[in-house]
């Protein structure tokens, strides 16, 4: 049998996850430690940044600076900017880990499936033929064959020639 270590996982998958005060969304963009944050890009109204507990490798978030989950009230500048490095976002993926399609998509609200409800994010997940299994529907766990720090070697430099 092989085995898969995913330590970083754990205590998300076991609901152990800390609570801190603040947003940690916001916590983020007001950091300055990119590389330990895992952020890959500032734009003027946004930032793009690793999914801490991510679906796949690459799983990325696009989050405006602003603390809002009221997308329909977002500045027309911010959710541009959002969709731009989206698209920017599939397009360096594509590049440096060329997957065969893309999840494209924001959770509004706790009962819409988003963990974080009181900062909207766009989450672009790569996708690959064949990366679901029967992990995720029997045990409960995805396994990801990649550590964060790797993926984010690999793609930041893309990201700082944005």
């Amino acid at each position: 049998m092989e085995i898969k270590w995913t330590p970083w996982r754990g205590q998300f998958v076991k609901g152990e996850t800390p609570k801190d005060a603040g947003c940690v969304l916001c916590v983020k963009h007001e950091e300055s430690n990119d590389p330990a944050n895992h952020v890959l890009y500032r734009g003027q109204f946004s930032y793009v940044l690793m999914n801490l507990y991510p679906y796949n490798p690459g799983h990325l978030m696009i989050v405006p600076y602003a603390h809002t989950n009221d997308f329909a009230n977002l500045p027309a500048t911010t959710a541009a900017e959002i969709m731009h490095l989206t698209q920017r976002s599939a397009a360096i993926l594509s590049t440096v880990m060329n997957p065969h399609g893309y999840n494209l998509g924001m959770n509004l609200g706790r009962p819409a499936g988003a963990g974080i409800d009181e900062h909207l994010h766009m989450h672009i997940v790569p996708r690959w033929n064949g990366d679901t299994n029967f992990m995720p529907l029997i045990g409960g766990v995805k396994l990801i064959p990649e550590a964060m720090d790797d993926t984010y070697a690999a793609l930041v430099g893309h990201f700082q020639a944005l």
